[in-house]
C-alpha cells in the first residue's frame, strides 16, 4: 500500500533488518573483497598502481598453468560426474531398484564428508603404502597410481557426482509422466525419448548440479594439496604465495583471488546465459511410474548403482576403520585399541572443542539471519531485497582460501583487529555457509499461502509478531534442510579455516590436514571419524525431525 501524501514515515522493524543485512554484507564481503582488488593492482617490485600482478601471471608459466590445470581438473570432473550422477538418478527415479531408500541416503552422507578426508582415504587404499597397492605388488602386478591429475579427479568424481544426481532426481520426479508416453506414443524408442524430452526438461537442474560440481572443485584446497604431488592448481598456488615461509607474496595472491572469481563468474553467467535461452516451463500433474524390473534386469540396472555408491562411501568406512589401528613410527601395526583417540582427546581437545564450538555459534546466526533474511526477500520484494539477495549469494563465487586472504587483509588493522581471533573465523562460516539457509528459506516460503498470515493478522494481531509466533514457527522445518547442510560444512571446513586459524583457533579439520602431512594416519583418522559420526547423527536427527521430508539440495 503507498504512503499516504503527507504521512510521516517511520522506519519499521523490516527497515532495521535490511540496513543491518547490508550493512555487514558490506562490512564482512564488500569491503574484503575490495581490499583483495587494491591489493592486487600493487606490487613490490613497481611503484604506484600497476598491472604487473596480472601481466606476470599471464606470461609466466609457474602462474598460468595452475589455471589450466584447474579448468581441465573441475572440467573433468564435471563430465565425470554427469556421466555416474544422472544414470543413477535416472535409474533410481523410473526403476524399483532393490534399497532405494538407503541408496538415497548413502549417497547424500559421501557428498556430507569433505574432499579431503576421501583424498586421504584413498592414499590409506592406494597410495605407496597403500592396502590396495601391496595387493598388486604381492600379486607381480603394477598398482595404479593415486597421486596427480588422476587422482584428485578420481576422488573430486566420487564425492561430488551426489550434486548431480541430487538435482536431477529431484527434476525426473516432478516431470509429467503425459510428456514421455506423448513421445512413447509417437513411435520413439526409450533411448531417444530420454535424449530428446527427459534430459532437456531437467537440463536447468542439471545445470545447476554442474555449476555446484565446478565452483567445488575450483574451490578445493584439501584434495589437491594432498594428492596433487607437485600438479599444482589454482587454490594450492594461492595458498603458496600467500602463506608460504620461503616466499610470501600478499599482492600475487591478491591477483591470483581475482581469477578465480573471474573464473566462477564466467561459469555462472554461462549457465544463465543457456537456461534464458529456452523456456523450461512444465506443469507436473501426474508424476512418473516406477517400471518393475524382475529377475537378471533388476540385478544388472542395481549392480553399477550399489558399486559406485560402495567406492563412494567407501572412505568413511576406511577412516572409522583405520581410527582403531595403532602404528608405529615405522608404520608396523600395533594393534587394535583405542589409542589413536586417547592422543587426540589428550592432544587436540582445544581443536575439537572449537570446531563444535564456532559452528554451534555460527548455525545460530545462520538460522536467526537466515529466517529474517528469507522473509524479505519473498515477502518484501523490491530493489533492496535484490541487493541483498546479491550480496548473500556472492560467497557462491568466492573460494574459502579467497575469502580468508580477504579478511586477513581487511581486518588486520586498526581500527578492527579480527586476525588470530575466534570472532574471525565464525563471520567466515557465517559468511560461506549462509546462502544454503537462505536458499532453503525462500524456497519454501515460496510455496507457503500467505493467507494463514493475513489471517492472523485480520484477528488483530500485529505484523510483527504475527511473523514470530506464526511465519517463522513455519518456516523453520523448511529451513533446516539449509541449516543442517550449513552445519555440516561448518564442521568441516578447511579452505577458509586453513587461512584464518591461529594456535588457539585450529579446528578439526586443520589438525586432520596437519597430522596427514605429518603422517600420522592414527590420529588423522580418530579426527575423521569423529566428523564422519557427527554429520551421520546430524542427518539422522534431521530427517528423523522433517520424517524424511527435508531436500539437501
Amino acid at each position: 500500500m503507498k504512503q499516504r501524501l503527507g504521512q510521516k514515515w517511520r522506519p519499521d522493524f523490516w527497515f532495521f533488518v535490511k540496513f543491518a543485512v547490508i550493512a555487514s554484507m558490506c562490512l564482512f564481503i564488500v569491503y574484503p573483497f575490495y581490499t583483495i582488488i587494491t591489493k592486487s593492482i600493487f606490487s613490490d617490485k613497481v611503484e604506484g598502481v600497476t598491472l604487473y600482478n596480472f601481466i606476470r601471471f599471464f606470461t609466466k608459466e609457474y602462474y598460468y598453468q595452475p589455471l589450466i590445470r584447474s579448468i581441465v581438473v573441475c572440467s573433468t570432473t564435471v563430465l565425470t560426474s554427469l556421466l555416474i550422477g544422472v544414470p543413477i538418478a535416472y535409474v533410481l527415479t523410473r526403476y524399483n531398484v532393490p534399497g532405494k531408500t538407503l541408496v538415497h541416503i548413502l549417497i547424500i552422507m559421501s557428498l556430507m564428508s569433505p574432499p579431503f578426508i576421501g583424498a586421504y582415504s584413498w592414499i590409506i587404499l592406494a597410495g605407496r603404502q597403500g592396502i590396495v597397492t601391496k595387493m598388486f605388488t604381492a600379486l607381480g602386478l603394477p598398482a595404479p597410481t593415486i597421486y596427480g591429475k588422476g587422482g584428485i579427479i578420481f576422488v573430486f568424481t566420487l564425492h561430488l557426482f551426489p550434486y548431480i544426481y541430487l538435482y536431477t532426481s529431484g527434476a525426473m520426479n516432478s516431470i509429467d509422466a503425459s510428456l514421455e508416453e506423448a513421445a512413447e506414443n509417437l513411435g520413439m524408442n526409450k533411448l531417444k525419448r530420454i535424449w530428446t524430452v527427459t534430459l532437456p526438461v531437467v537440463l536447468p537442474s542439471i545445470l545447476a548440479g554442474c555449476v555446484m560440481v565446478f565452483m567445488t572443485c575450483l574451490a578445493d584446497f584439501g584434495t589437491p594439496m594432498l594428492m596433487g604431488e607437485g600438479y599444482v592448481v589454482l587454490p594450492v598456488l594461492v595458498y603458496n604465495e600467500y602463506m608460504s615461509e620461503s616466499a610470501t607474496n600478499p599482492y600475487m595472491a591478491s591477483a591470483l583471488s581475482v581469477i578465480i572469481v573471474s573464473c566462477s563468474l564466467l561459469v555462472l553467467m554461462f549457465q544463465k546465459l543457456v537456461i534464458d535461452k529456452r523456456n523450461y516451463m512444465m506443469s507436473s500433474l501426474r508424476p512418473p511410474q516406477e517400471t518393475q524390473l524382475r529377475g537378471w534386469k533388476r540385478f544388472a540396472v542395481s549392480l553399477p548403482i550399489y558399486i559406485v555408491v560402495f567406492l563412494a562411501f567407501l572412505p568413511q568406512i576406511v577412516v572409522v576403520c583405520q581410527s582403531f589401528i595403532e602404528r608405529s613410527f615405522s608404520g608396523m601395526v600395533k594393534g587394535i585399541n583405542f589409542k589413536n583417540y586417547e592422543f587426540i582427546s589428550a592432544k587436540l581437545a582445544t581443536n575439537i572443542k572449537n570446531t563444535y564450538l564456532f559452528s554451534l555459534i555460527a548455525i545460530v546466526f545462520i538460522i536467526f539471519v537466515g529466517i529474517l533474511v528469507s522473509y524479505v526477500l519473498v515477502r518484501k520484494k523490491g530493489k533492496v531485497a535484490t541487493l541483498i539477495d546479491t550480496l548473500i549469494m556472492f560467497p557462491y563465487v568466492i573460494p574459502g582460501s579467497v575469502l580468508g586472504i580477504g579478511l586477513i587483509i581487511a581486518f588486520n588493522r586498526k581500527p578492527m583487529i579480527l586476525v588470530g581471533t575466534s570472532a574471525i573465523m565464525i563471520i567466515s562460516y557465517v559468511i560461506r555457509k549462509l546462502p544454503y539457509t537462505v536458499r532453503s528459506g525462500t524456497a519454501f516460503l515460496y510455496q507457503m499461502d500467505p493467507f494463514v498470515e493475513e489471517a492472523s493478522i485480520n484477528l488483530g494481531v500485529s505484523p510483527l509478531k504475527t511473523f514470530f509466533t506464526v511465519t517463522a514457527r513455519m518456516m523453520l522445518p523448511g529451513v533446516m534442510s539449509g541449516a543442517v547442510l550449513s552445519w555440516i560444512t561448518c564442521i568441516n571446513e578447511l579452505s577458509s579455516s586453513i587461512m584464518l586459524y591461529s594456535g588457539k583457533t585450529s579446528t578439526i579439520a586443520i589438525a586432520i590436514y596437519q597430522e596427514v602431512t605429518h603422517m600420522n594416519d592414527g590420529p588423522a583418522s580418530a579426527l575423521a571419524t569423529i566428523l564422519t559420526v557427527t554429520t551421520i547423527i546430524s542427518l539422522l536427527v534431521v530427517f528423523r525431525a522433517t520424517k524424511g521430508k527435508v531436500k539437501i539440495v
